[in-house]
Formats: C-alpha cells, structure tokens, sequence
C-alpha cells in the first residue's frame, strides 16, 4: 500500500504549478527577476485579469511573493518551495537507486550460481 503525501506544502505547490501558465509565469520570472503584472501579462494571449489569477493562485502556494515599490506591484519567484519538490524527488530517486542495488545483486548472485 502507498502512503499518502503528509506535506499539504507540496501538494499545493504540484496544484500550482500543474497548470501550464502558472509553469510560463514561473520560468518567465526565473529568467528575468521580478517583474509588473503587466509586463507578465504582456507575455500571454489573455486578460490582465486572468493573469492576476494565476498570480494569486502562485503566491498562495509560496511560489512567488509580491513586493510593492513605490506605486509599482513587482512580483517575485521564490525558490525555497522548488527546492522541496526537488527533495521530494530525491527521495524518490533514493529509492530506486536501492531497488536497481538489490536487482543488480540479485542478477549477480544468478549469474554466479551458473
């Protein structure tokens, strides 16, 4: 039996950046700091609005933060919330470099058998 995932954290962070957008916006703020809201939007084929929603759903999973300067809303990539996927893929990555071990001494043990 599976367990389930403990961490609400990464579940909303994988809900997040599930959608493609949300991925775009993430690379787009990677790649160039922070930015307006209506320079991202500059960079999709919808409303203002619609990309201030994929913003909100962004900051409430951690994965980005908005700074005010002046008049200016700059929003931000925060990298911390990756680096827990990137943990929870090594722990996968953990487990099957223990199950190819165990293969590969099973195949060594039947090859020496014969």
């Amino acid at each position: 039996m599976v367990e389930q995932e403990s961490n609400p954290r990464l579940t909303d962070i994988f809900k997040a950046a599930s959608d493609p957008t949300r991925r775009a916006i993430l690379t787009l703020l990677a790649q160039h700091g922070p930015l307006r809201v209506t320079q991202i939007a500059g960079h999709f084929e919808m409303s203002l609005n619609s990309v201030s929603k994929h913003i909100k759903v962004l900051e409430r999973a951690g994965l980005v933060i908005r700074r005010t300067e002046w008049r200016e809303h700059l929003i931000e990539v925060q990298m911390e919330p990756l680096r827990d996927i990137d943990r929870w893929f090594e722990d996968l990555r953990s487990i099957w470099a223990l199950r190819l071990e165990a293969l590969d001494d099973l195949l060594n043990v039947q090859e020496t058998a014969k």
